[in-house]
């Protein structure tokens, strides 16, 4: 599916259509998305610096998805029931802009510590 660059700002409590969560998880109509290739750091990190490097994670991908139109190829659903998929954007992966940046990592099958 493509689509044009979004309004996409930080998701707001309550229903959400067109909102960044974190800086690996995102809202497009209705539908919440887990980048599959990445793994950003949360937003209630267990460290000032993963809490941190979480908000500039979900700042920049805001920025990112907002400058260009982008495709979603999405694989099937995770145990929490998101959708798993790759958004290409500009020719690359979004994840690996994000990783590139210092702002992820690439997913490797688990969570490693951020602290």
């Amino acid at each position: 599916m493509l689509l044009l660059a979004a309004a996409l700002a930080v998701c707001d409590p309550g229903p959400r259509t067109h909102c960044v969560h974190d800086g690996d998880t995102v809202w497009i109509e209705g539908e919440k998305i887990r980048l599959q290739d990445i793994d950003a750091p949360e937003l209630n990190g267990a460290c000032e610096y993963e809490t941190r490097l979480a908000l500039q994670a979900r700042d920049r991908l805001i920025v990112l998805l907002n400058s260009r139109s982008f495709e979603i190829a999405r694989s099937g659903k995770d145990r929490y029931g998101r959708t798993l998929a790759i958004i290409h954007w500009g020719g690359r992966s979004v994840g690996d802009e994000l990783v590139a940046e210092g702002l992820a990592r690439t997913w490797t099958g688990r969570r490693e510590p951020w602290c």
